[in-house]
């Protein structure tokens, strides 16, 4: 099977949580069949919730669909960078590959910052590609926090 990204759809994903007003993140699960079997936008001050990350609500409902908190052979595709908490959940949910945009110097925990997966005591470490689309996840988030300046 010939490799398809889906970072255009995390994209779409990151713009509908800017139109909710959540900082534009979006992540894509999916399947080793190539379906997508999750999506999901930042929900964090809708859901007053400080976990509701684009990644953590997209794992949520593969884990969900799939009847495991595993997930083998998945790929998340993710506009940001994840952070720290993202990056320990893609490690415990077994992910095989995590794809993402834009760097995050700022709060990155895989390229930057804790570097979740370089510690000993990360149980799995997915296969990592990062730039894909970065200059468009770069641009919704400087968009995004200039209209609020």
């Amino acid at each position: 099977m010939a490799f398809t990204s889906h970072m255009g759809r995390a994209l779409d994903e990151a713009r509908d949580a800017a139109g909710r007003g959540e900082v534009p993140v979006g992540a894509v699960i999916v399947a080793p069949s190539g379906a997508v079997v999750a999506s999901a936008g930042n929900r964090t001050r809708e859901l007053n919730d400080p976990t509701a990350h684009a990644e953590i609500l997209a794992l949520r409902a593969a884990c969900a669909a799939a009847g495991s908190e595993r997930l083998p052979g998945h790929a998340l595709y993710v506009t940001l960078e994840p952070c720290a908490m993202c990056a320990a959940a893609i490690a415990a949910a077994r992910i095989a590959r995590l794809v993402y945009g834009a760097e995050d110097p700022k709060s990155g925990g895989v390229a930057h910052g804790a570097r979740i997966f370089t510690h000993s005591q990360a149980h799995h470490r997915p296969e990592v590609i990062g730039g894909i689309r970065e200059a468009e996840a770069e641009a919704l988030l400087r968009e995004f926090f200039a209209a609020r300046r």
